[in-house]
């Protein structure tokens, strides 16, 4: 995997990916990224390597030796088109609000020694990107729309060394974007135009620039899904409930149990668990799964889609009392139920 390490913590926490290339082959393209072309000229060679790079961890006493070559991203071609951008982009999912950096070395290049980072990515026609230039000395923030740069660009006039290790930070939060060099912020925007809210990230270079980057981590906040919203929405309409989860398998009804997860909580760090047997006999028979203990009643039923298929399972849990009944735990539970499957069209909107 081209994500080595996915350390995620619903909501408020965020998520993290680390991209190091340790389970990458070297002299091959990183997993999971797809080499693309913005503008003209040939396509973009990229490759994972083998080079010196300095260690994220200080060094315990001043006379440590750096680690040896470890793996890092490198972009090898050297077509000289003046409008040639490579573009290495991560095809996994949609990011909005996040940060992220990385670590660049401009190599070499005779008509540029650029790298940067490209960000909100809709298409090779549509994108934003933050780069260094060690030939120009200039650090950037640019916004391609429809082909053509638009307003910004930001460029900062730095000094900014070919060869040597640089650090770049993206952050977007909303219509917000701030750039970092080294560790010192550079450059700040604020497009209320026609901007992108969210989209994919990746890896940038100009013309005949050979560049390395490593040690790139990205810290987003997971995009929720229209499950876990639906479960939100009824505990906000149905405060009194003691518990509420939705199953799912994968983009087909009928899933076996083993294959279903739990997509949609009242507790944020039950995502992604097992379901119960019960979730799977609710799709695949006629009915329903209840139950009762201390004092409480838990009916599993199904949800269904527009077209009226059993696509998901829906875990209702409530209190009990004197003469509760079995029909009438149903009639409570049936609202919540009718309420989800209002706004379902499909499983795959439900958990995507």
């Amino acid at each position: 995997m081209a994500a080595v390490v996915l350390l995620s913590a619903w909501m408020a926490r965020g998520a993290e990916r680390v991209f190091d290339f340790r389970d990458d082959k070297t002299n091959q393209s990183p997993q999971g990224f797809r080499s693309t072309l913005a503008g003209a000229g040939a396509p973009g060679e990229w490759k994972v390597i083998l080079e010196d790079a300095p260690s994220l961890m200080a060094p315990v006493t001043p006379l440590a030796r750096p680690l040896g070559k470890r793996p890092v991203l490198a972009q090898l071609a050297r077509d000289k088109t003046d409008e040639h951008f490579p573009l290495l982009v991560y095809e996994d999912e949609l990011y909005g609000d996040f940060t992220l950096s990385t670590r660049v070395k401009m190599v070499d290049g005779e008509a540029e020694q650029m790298a940067g980072i490209a960000f909100r990515i809709q298409d090779e026609r549509n994108y934003y990107y933050v780069r260094a230039s060690a030939l120009g000395g200039t650090f950037g923030l640019f916004k391609v729309l429809r082909g053509q740069r638009v307003e910004p660009p930001l460029l900062k006039s730095l000094p900014i060394t070919k060869g040597a290790w640089h650090d770049i930070t993206v952050e977007c939060k909303g219509t917000v974007v701030r750039a970092s060099l080294d560790g010192q912020p550079i450059l700040s925007y604020d497009d209320r135009s026609e901007g992108f809210m969210d989209g994919k990230i990746g890896f940038w270079t100009k013309s005949d620039s050979v560049s390395y980057f490593a040690d790139t981590t990205l810290t987003y906040k997971p995009k929720e899904t229209l499950a876990q919203g639906l479960v939100k929405e009824a505990l906000t309409k149905y405060p009194r409930l003691l518990g509420l989860k939705i199953y799912a398998g994968g983009t087909e009804s009928g899933t076996a149990a083993g294959e279903m997860r739990v997509v949609g909580s009242m507790d944020p760090q039950e995502l992604g668990q097992p379901a119960p047997a019960e979730a799977a006999e609710v799709l695949s028979k006629r009915g329903y799964f209840y139950g009762k203990a201390s004092g409480k009643v838990m009916l599993t039923l199904p949800l269904h889609d527009n077209s009226g298929e059993k696509v998901a399972a829906v875990r209702v849990v409530m209190r009990g009392f004197p003469g509760q009944t079995e029909k009438n735990a149903v009639a409570r539970a049936m609202p919540v139920v009718h309420g989800m499957e209002s706004r379902i069209q499909t499983l795959k909107d439900l958990i995507q």
